[in-house]
């Protein structure tokens, strides 16, 4: 019924074998990467999320103040109220307090 005896000849036990274990080892690796990949993209990085800025109000009080600036250099406001807005955001500015 089988040929020499049920047994493969020429070394096909081993290829089969090895062509398992090759199939194995890019799952596994497969796996491990997916498993880095999600952990490292869902984690906020260590040294952003942890300590913000020193400048964080003033680099927020130039942007706000570069926004007036385009309001004003579209019509969108007139020059007693960017004065105005632009007085309130330096002054503010005074009021807040950072920690180190």
């Amino acid at each position: 019924m089988y040929w020499n005896d049920g047994h493969m000849d020429d070394g096909w036990g081993i290829a089969m074998m090895l062509g398992v274990l090759g199939i194995l080892l890019v799952l596994v690796a497969t796996l491990v990467f997916a498993i880095v990949w999600s952990v490292r993209t869902s984690a906020p990085a260590q040294g952003a999320a942890a300590m913000p800025p020193r400048n964080v109000t003033s680099s927020l009080t130039g942007s706000a103040a570069q926004i007036l600036a385009e309001r004003l250099a579209r019509g969108e406001i007139d020059v007693e109220e960017y004065r105005t807005r632009l007085e309130a955001l330096t002054s503010s500015r005074a009021h807040v307090v950072r920690e180190p």
